[in-house]
């Protein structure tokens, strides 16, 4: 027997022997919560279809009865609608005023499809 091919055999098959890597540590750094931005900093500009900046009385005035009116703690939503487009109304409290105002509004047609806020709300307007 030669011991020549056997040791280079036994050298390749030890080369196939691999060693397993350890995985990293992970390191865990606790987040610093950050405090809340209170609802009422919400900027309120004046729009030209009268929504932005206007209190649930201006509404009401404007369209009526709503067909919702949704109360949380922070915001009011009031939708307002013909069946044929809807508008949602988001209304927060203001530093400056003792109502909450519209600061955000949204509309679309009864199938759910986008649409233009001043269009739907100037249709409201007009019933």
């Amino acid at each position: 027997m030669r011991a020549g091919p056997t040791i280079a055999a036994a050298l390749m098959l030890s080369a196939c022997g691999s060693v397993i890597p350890q995985p990293p540590q992970a390191t865990f750094t606790p987040a610093t919560p950050r405090p809340a931005q209170p609802a009422h900093a919400a900027p309120v500009e004046q729009s030209r279809n009268g929504l932005i900046g206007a209190d649930a009385r201006a509404l009401i005035r404007m369209f009526g009865e709503p067909r919702l009116d949704i109360r949380d703690p922070e915001v009011r939503k009031l939708q307002f609608g013909d069946g044929r487009c809807i508008v949602d109304t988001y209304l927060y409290p203001q530093r400056s005023r003792s109502d909450p105002v519209v600061t955000y509004a949204e509309a679309r047609t009864a199938d759910g499809t986008t649409m233009d806020v001043t269009a739907c709300a100037d249709r409201l307007k007009a019933r």
